[in-house]
């Protein structure tokens, strides 16, 4: 990153309206949207979902041979159960196979850090989990993947930006290529 450019984060579902004196960008993840009012939005990239757990949970749960054996795990759910069932349909498995529990958390980092530390099964975005999964903090036990959404660098106008925050969106438009490549 750049030393010369001050970035200010702030972590809100609202939309932003671009007026003068607030962000020219933002990072938006949508499962459906790909624009937004009064703005460019240009896609970063594409994200898919697979289950995650730590080895320690691995090793000492029930094998995991088959998807329906998930059912023997506690599953970390994200704002609601529609990841999972969504995933459990990719994979084949009726949705009465499974019983809906587990514990609801707020986001996708409290979903991966209760993965890490073997309290469950977490439906892990592939960008977002790939240094754990390289490094083998996390395995990911089957080869199911669901397309889950994606990330978004929005502007009032992407071709008009002052050159700090040209010099952020090309630093986000890097940094997300060096992830898809990895992942």
């Amino acid at each position: 990153m750049r030393p010369d450019i001050d970035v200010s984060l702030d972590v809100d579902p609202r939309l932003i309206e671009f007026r003068s004196g607030q962000p020219e960008l933002a990072l938006r993840f949508s499962q459906h949207a790909t624009a937004w009012p009064r703005s460019d939005a240009e896609r970063l990239a594409s994200t898919v979902d697979s289950p995650v757990l730590s080895p320690a949970l691995l090793a000492s749960g029930p094998p995991l041979e088959r998807p329906v054996d998930l059912r023997h795990y506690t599953l970390l759910h994200e704002e609601n159960r529609q990841s999972w069932t969504r995933w459990f349909e990719a994979a084949g498995v009726p949705a009465d196979a499974i019983p809906a529990r587990g514990p609801m958390l707020a986001d996708a980092s409290l979903s991966k850090q209760a993965a890490l530390l073997g309290h469950g099964v977490a439906l892990g975005d592939l960008l977002q989990i790939g240094d754990e999964l390289a490094s083998g903090a996390l395995v990911k036990p089957f080869d199911v993947d669901v397309a889950s959404g994606a990330y978004w660098l929005v502007a009032r106008n992407l071709a008009d930006l002052s050159d700090p925050a040209a010099g952020f969106a090309d630093w986000i438009r890097d940094e997300f290529a060096e992830r898809r490549s990895v992942a």
